[in-house]
């Protein structure tokens, strides 16, 4: 690495015991310089002392906080310049680790993020939500958002930490992360990666319903913290519309203007205006996190 720029791998942990025995050994012969760092988030298998065993550092909760918990955790713990964020659960390719790395200082980004392909999910209703979202968030952002979800990214420390307030505490620190990155106009890379199978005895803690919800609300959350018109001015318009189109209706049919036109109109006056206030309120938010 020619800037010499220290490295962590973190590695949220809820019993994983099975992922770790084998994804250890391999991230240690593969790269010896970089710092192993798991974050035990409450396990009660032998999360601790398989990485105690091949001597890695690790820093348990003392009950499960949440994924989201367990990255922050690795983001403060965390000693190098630039930080490896992936699954402990065997998904990740840990060779993929090294092409982040290099696409983050050679391309000047300041989070790389290993986007899977759709085909990678397991069910088609996973792919087609991931799609959604992934769609959803770039018009949101204004960029295109290649996988929203990945936890296989890796950024710059001292960036990344700037934003752990934003973080919540279960899912999905993924989605948070990358819209706030790219709504401070922090540049994200991404590369292509295959994702595995988990391994076997371990089991995902992300329901679709619940956490598709979750995710659809950290999306406008984050949307319309970072940049409030992009959120207001599009429902303020189309509700206008729908106001104009029903007056339009009743003056041709019925000569007059109903209350329900004037109070469709009245309320995208409303969100506009308070879409104006949310965009200066947003704009002390780049003040204060602005370096």
């Amino acid at each position: 690495m020619t800037k010499q720029q220290t490295v962590s791998i973190v590695l949220p942990a809820l019993n994983e015991e099975k992922g770790l025995e084998r994804l250890l050994p391999e991230l240690r012969k593969l790269y010896p310089t970089y710092e192993l760092l798991v974050i035990n988030d409450g396990s009660t298998d032998s999360t601790k002392s398989i990485c105690i065993k091949n001597k890695v550092k690790v820093f348990s909760h003392p009950y499960p906080m949440g994924n989201g918990a367990a990255i922050k955790s690795g983001a403060r713990h965390a000693r190098g310049d630039i930080i490896v964020f992936m699954d402990a659960d065997g998904q990740h390719n840990p060779n993929d680790i090294k092409f982040l790395i290099e696409k983050l200082i050679n391309e000047q980004y300041d989070m790389v993020v290993g986007a899977r392909a759709l085909s990678t999910h397991s069910s088609s209703m996973k792919r087609a939500g991931n799609w959604f979202y992934n769609r959803f968030a770039s018009i949101m952002t204004g960029h295109r958002i290649l996988d929203l979800t990945s936890g296989f990214r890796v950024v710059k420390a001292d960036i990344f930490r700037k934003f752990l307030y934003l973080l919540p505490n279960g899912f999905s620190y993924p989605t948070t992360s990358t819209m706030a990155f790219f709504r401070s106009a922090h540049p994200v890379g991404y590369i292509s990666v295959h994702a595995g199978k988990r391994q076997k005895g371990t089991h995902s803690n992300i329901k679709i319903l619940k956490d598709g919800i979750r995710f659809l609300v950290i999306i406008l959350k984050i949307g319309a913290l970072f940049s409030p018109m992009r959120l207001f001015l599009p429902l303020s318009a189309i509700i206008f519309l729908i106001g104009l189109c029903h007056y339009t209706y009743t003056y041709i049919t019925e000569y007059r203007f109903t209350n329900m036109s004037a109070l469709l109109i009245i309320s995208s006056l409303m969100i506009f205006l308070i879409g104006i206030l949310s965009e200066q309120i947003s704009s002390l938010h780049y003040r204060n996190n602005d370096s």
